[in-house]
């Protein structure tokens, strides 16, 4: 797993990237993740985003000030920008993601992203964060899993985050194996 720091060119990244940052503050967490969501749609790639109504506000201000219409992108559909507790709804079953269900939800959104021209994809997942704030490790590690399948058969980049105040017990080594599964981390 390599190490990036947030200024990486995102346009070097493979098709199928899937990358976590640990972050201390949500500043630096949207000013990154406005990197990349900024410099997917400069590509002319759709983005996806599924996050907490806080980040995708912010997010939103955030790229808005660097001169993006995001209602533009919205109404052509390569800018999706989706709840994180409702689109974890649609796919949980007694507190662990259903493969299936998952699989048919999150390709539904690639689907309307990818739109009729098949753009590439750059998406933002907090669900894991979620998770694992509410101690449901394994069911984070599983989703993760499930990410990665979906990822390496649809080709999309994957940008996940986690705050490090939700790491309380044994933080190192929680973090460490969080970071185990993505192909590379971003210095927060």
């Amino acid at each position: 797993m390599g190490q990036l720091d947030s200024n990486t060119f995102w346009a070097e990244l493979s098709a199928c990237e899937h990358f976590v940052q640990v972050y201390e503050n949500d500043g630096a967490f949207l000013a990154t993740l406005a990197n990349f969501i900024h410099g997917g749609l400069a590509r002319g790639d759709a983005a996806i985003v599924i996050a907490t109504e806080a980040h995708r506000e912010g997010l939103k201000a955030l790229l808005t000030e660097r001169g993006v219409d995001v209602s533009a992108y919205r109404r052509d559909h390569r800018y999706l920008a989706l709840d994180a507790e409702e689109t974890l709804a649609r796919f949980m079953v007694n507190g662990w993601p259903d493969d299936d269900l998952f699989e048919s939800v999150i390709q539904g959104v690639l689907r309307q992203a990818r739109g009729m021209q098949g753009r590439n994809i750059v998406a933002f997942g907090e669900m894991v964060a979620l998770l694992w704030a509410r101690g449901d490790s394994g069911a984070t590690v599983r989703l993760e899993y499930l990410w990665q399948q979906l990822c390496e058969k649809k080709l999309f980049q994957l940008f996940c985050a986690y705050p490090k105040i939700g790491f309380t017990e044994a933080p190192a080594e929680s973090i460490a194996r969080l970071c185990d599964l993505h192909s590379k981390v971003l210095a927060a």
